[in-house]
């Protein structure tokens, strides 16, 4: 098949989160199963153009409609991690896409609906006609919208929509002015069953859009799919969802297993695996050496993470403090945009200088983040909720037990030591349900004391979890299942 990926981002050359992995990941997966695909995105300024090979010029002329006019726009082309990319670049005085960051500004709605308008018009001009395109988040929910309003009669009537949502928190509520900019009929669509938002009938709701008018739709776990159609993480869509449950499913996230890798890791002291366990002792002894922690016997509990309020925060703080009083050791590595956010974790910091048992690195350091997976026993996520999440994915592989809280993906890869119906082989971590500190401490409790008290069961945790499949094998082929349901053959 050949496949477009639609995406605000993708890793390592636009990326503000979690979507940049899964574009990068999920793409290279199915290039490597034999089939075309492409991805599109925006021309940011902020670009790695340093990762970009090749980059040339691919339609030096394509004209975008805006309002009652058109914008000039070329279209660049270049090779990421070996993938085909193309790079919308839009000539305006709005300068859409030369803001410094990805996201931020408050014309955002603005920006990337333009940036959807793009996505279609350069497939008419260059004639290419994908099978697929893959949205997602919001930022591409108006290209479905688009297809079906105004592009099958350009030439697209074959091509069919997958929507990817990767967080609910974020539905690109606007106002009509984006329909009239890309020149569809506001009264047509401003209606209860296509884009008008549930709790404000004076707003359209782009995720909205991208819902009602994709062939299909999908989340980032089977557990946050059930999540969003019946609890608050639906943020006001959960009867949208559940009317469109025919075409609707969770499909947990891959991890790039070649970048996460213990066995291969360049950022790591000493390469192991399975059968080369005691390297990871090594590691543990070099990340005690950088952070300058004592050389104890002591477990490290780490936490690796952005540090806002859909992580848990508070349970993040008092995991540091429990931890110590436990026995153990903590190393933090985060960063908050959130200014009382980021003054919590600095008291902390200071209350913490020189303690021989605790460390916080507040930043992103992605050198230290690897060096923490391979030198931590158990790793900490605390979240109040969580789409797919990464990090226990990547910390299992690399022998760190998780401790996280039963939502969202977490639970669907997790599963508790002492209480999972799971067979033995399978218990990986430790789970709790209460959004509290006796609900942490009844999980992290259990696990410092596993590995005070019975050393060898805390090591087939370690290997349990080390021989989870969290590749993209498994996801690409649920997705090419997906598409083959919906392509015109």
């Amino acid at each position: 098949m050949y496949i477009l990926m639609a995406t605000p981002e993708c890793a390592p050359v636009a990326k503000a989160g979690g979507l940049g992995d899964f574009v990068q990941g999920l793409s290279r997966e199915l290039a490597a199963q034999g089939h075309q695909v492409e991805i599109i995105l925006p021309k940011y300024d902020c670009l790695r153009y340093d990762r970009v090979e090749d980059m040339t010029l691919e339609h030096p002329d394509l004209w975008v409609p805006f309002f009652d006019r058109a914008v000039h726009c070329d279209v660049e082309v270049g090779l990421v991690d070996g993938l085909r990319c193309y790079f919308i670049d839009a000539h305006s005085e709005h300068g859409f896409f030369n803001r410094g960051a990805i996201y931020g500004d408050a014309d955002d709605p603005d920006r990337f609906t333009f940036f959807s308008h793009a996505i279609l018009a350069f497939l008419v001009a260059s004639g290419r006609r994908p099978d697929i395109i893959h949205c997602n988040e919001w930022q591409t929910g108006l290209v479905p919208v688009l297809l079906f309003e105004r592009y099958t009669a350009l030439g697209l009537d074959k091509t069919r929509v997958c929507y990817s949502l990767h967080n609910l928190g974020h539905q690109g509520w606007t106002t009509p002015k984006v329909l009239e900019m890309n020149g569809l009929d506001v009264g047509r669509l401003m209606v209860p069953d296509r884009l008008q938002d549930p709790g404000n009938p004076q707003a359209v709701n782009l995720m909205k859009g991208g819902i009602v008018f994709s062939n299909f739709v999908t989340t980032v776990s089977p557990r946050y799919a059930w999540e969003i159609q019946h609890t608050d993480q639906g943020v006001g869509l959960q009867g949208v969802l559940r009317d469109q449950d025919r075409k609707f499913g969770g499909v947990l996230n891959g991890i790039d297993t070649t970048t996460w890798n213990p066995a291969t890791d360049p950022f790591i002291a000493t390469n192991y695996d399975l059968e080369r366990l005691p390297g990871k002792a090594e590691n543990k002894a070099a990340l005690r050496e950088r952070l300058g922690l004592v050389d104890a016997p002591k477990p490290i509990v780490a936490v690796v993470s952005r540090l806002d309020r859909q992580k848990g925060i508070d349970l993040i703080r008092h995991s540091i403090d429990y931890s110590v009083e436990q026995g153990a050791q903590f190393v933090l590595l985060g960063s908050a945009q959130e200014p009382a956010i980021n003054a919590i974790f600095w008291d902390a910091k200071q209350s913490l200088a020189d303690h021989p048992d605790a460390h916080l690195e507040l930043g992103y350091d992605e050198e230290l983040a690897h060096l923490i997976y391979a030198g931590a026993d158990m790793i900490v996520i605390p979240s109040v909720y969580e789409p797919c999440g990464l990090t226990q994915m990547i910390a299992m592989r690399y022998g760190c037990v998780p401790i996280v809280r039963r939502v969202g993906g977490l639970a669907d890869t997790v599963f508790d030591a002492n209480y999972s119906d799971r067979p033995y082989e399978e218990r990986n971590g430790y789970v709790f349900d209460e959004l509290t500190f006796e609900g942490l401490e009844s999980a992290l409790g259990r696990a410092i004391g596993l590995w005070q008290q019975h050393p060898d069961h805390f090591r087939q945790l370690r290997l349990n979890g080390m021989r989870m499949d969290n590749s993209w094998a498994r996801p690409a082929q649920d997705y090419l299942n997906i598409y083959q349901h919906i392509r015109v053959r």
